[in-house]
């Protein structure tokens, strides 16, 4: 490295700390340190009858792929046909109480007064800071109960933060309207069916009309005698739906859901799915140091809290939105070789540091090399053009506007 890009490492440390780790190309964060520690989901003996190769992540032990089935044809699979996917080890969750969305409207910035019933969305959790404790879904029930799922690994995190502003919360002043409670959903299962065939297999075992349940909604619904919590929705890009299934009965409902033409789907396939469509793995593209608008995120942020909203990190938030984030997420197109996470991103010159690769991979849709990054503000419009750090070799860079592939979510 020449003595001007050491500078330019130097200069940037701080402002471009991003996240390394060189233990898998598929998930970097919420490893666990060693194969005692990890815990199972409710359906690891069916992944392990199906062939499927375990690797630990996020403090489970996950299916990587099944049998000799390998991760492009996994992906391209669930591109055109339908897979299923255990994602049990996501924190299930129902906060319940007469403040409930006050409170989460305290908890993270979206507006979820104006979510009609049975409607999700995605938010973020900040800290003081303003910086993503973790990406969640929230789905609205009532006004006084909501279902929200956050990562696996960041659970040790989640939950204490949790009950620390629910005790705070509920003996300050707001908690005089009514208290709220929450109630983890421990090793409940939750499971992933997606792809353009999703909705037409669903349907065949149930009498509820899924045309009308759109991409952002959920519903209980009969499936051949269970009585399940289905939202519409997922983490490859395609229409699909997420599951949530009552410990005893996740076995028999995985098992009647991966008949023909639904294939196992594992963690490799999932990685690739999520960063063609643009969607962030915390760890690697979202942590406590970035802020929702260098994310990418302000969308998540309600239109009428964004000047005057109460919650937690909103002084870091604004200040951000006022002045401008010091750096912004970015897609990228890279010719060559794949930019794995941590890859350094140079100026044309090749010698100014202005960002680095959060996640990379060759993708089985495109035939190109993507990658998710971070760079300075002021080098993220579309279209410019970059140098990043491949194997020792500055290789050329285009960034490229999110999601790479188009998305097919089921809008009705």
């Amino acid at each position: 490295m020449s003595s001007a890009r050491v500078v330019s490492v130097l200069r940037l440390a701080n402002a471009l700390s991003v996240p390394r780790c060189g233990v898998s190309r598929v998930y970097c964060r919420g490893l666990a340190t060693s194969v005692g520690e990890l815990k199972r989901t409710g359906l690891y003996d069916f992944h392990v009858e199906n062939g499927a190769k375990m690797v630990p992540f996020a403090g489970y032990s996950m299916p990587l792929a099944y049998g000799s089935v390998g991760q492009v044809a996994s992906h391209s699979y669930v591109r055109s046909s339908v897979g299923l996917f255990d994602v049990g080890h996501m924190v299930q969750s129902n906060f319940r109480g007469p403040t409930a969305t006050a409170f989460l409207e305290w908890l993270t910035p979206s507006s979820l007064s104006s979510l009609t019933p049975y409607s999700s969305t995605l938010s973020v959790i900040l800290n003081e800071k303003g910086g993503i404790i973790d990406d969640t879904v929230i789905t609205k029930h009532s006004d006084d109960a909501y279902y929200v799922v956050t990562n696996a690994g960041r659970r040790d995190r989640d939950l204490p933060w949790f009950r620390e502003k629910l005790d705070e919360w509920n003996h300050g002043e707001k908690g005089r309207d009514g208290k709220v409670e929450i109630e983890v959903l421990d090793n409940w299962g939750l499971i992933a069916l997606q792809g353009p065939e999703a909705a037409a297999y669903l349907q065949r075992f149930t009498s509820f009309d899924l045309k009308d349940l759109i991409f952002g909604t959920s519903a209980f619904v009969p499936i051949e005698g269970f009585n399940l919590h289905v939202a519409r929705g997922g983490y490859t890009g395609e229409d699909g739906f997420e599951i949530s299934i009552p410990p005893s009965q996740t076995l028999d409902v995985a098992e009647l859901l991966s008949k023909h033409p639904v294939k196992l789907t594992g963690l490799g396939a999932r990685d690739s799915l999520r960063l063609e469509a643009g969607m962030c793995l915390y760890g690697n593209d979202l942590d406590e140091d970035t802020t929702p608008i260098e994310a990418g995120l302000a969308w998540v942020i309600g239109k009428e809290r964004r000047e005057s909203g109460e919650f937690i990190g909103a002084e870091g938030v604004r200040r951000h939105l006022k002045d401008g984030p010091p750096r912004r997420r970015v897609g990228l197109v890279v010719e060559g070789a794949p930019a794995r996470q941590g890859a350094q991103i140079f100026a044309p010159s090749g010698t100014d540091l202005i960002g680095n690769v959060t996640s990379g991979i060759p993708s089985p849709t495109l035939g190109k090399n993507i990658a998710m990054g971070y760079v300075q503000s002021g080098w993220h419009k579309k279209g410019t053009e970059v140098e990043v750090e491949v194997r020792n070799k500055l290789r050329k860079g285009v960034l490229t506007p999110m999601p790479f592939v188009k998305p097919k979510y089921w809008r009705g």
